[in-house]
């Protein structure tokens, strides 16, 4: 199983922790990615000043396994050789 996750640092609550927001368990990578990607766009159409991100991992993992944030348009996935992110 798969998690997707959204995380919104407001800029009203400065000094709190963002809050996260679980948007759904997954059976595939590739449903939880689309289901983020959604997220994201609602995010975006919003012109929030707002930062947020975008995590999909194992459900439960402290690692994700796709990022995204909304001060580009770039994904990233982690490289499990490296440990490194790299640019999808």
């Amino acid at each position: 199983m798969y998690e997707a996750l959204e995380n919104i640092d407001s800029k009203e609550r400065a000094g709190e922790p963002p809050r996260e927001h679980l948007l759904g368990q997954f059976r595939t990578e590739a449903e939880a990615i689309e289901a983020a990607r959604l997220a994201r766009e609602r995010f975006m159409s919003t012109a929030s000043e707002d930062f947020a991100w975008w995590i999909v991992r194992f459900k439960g993992a402290k690692l994700a396994r796709w990022i995204a944030d909304s001060s580009s348009d770039k994904e990233f996935m982690l490289d499990l050789r490296s440990g490194q992110l790299v640019e999808r």
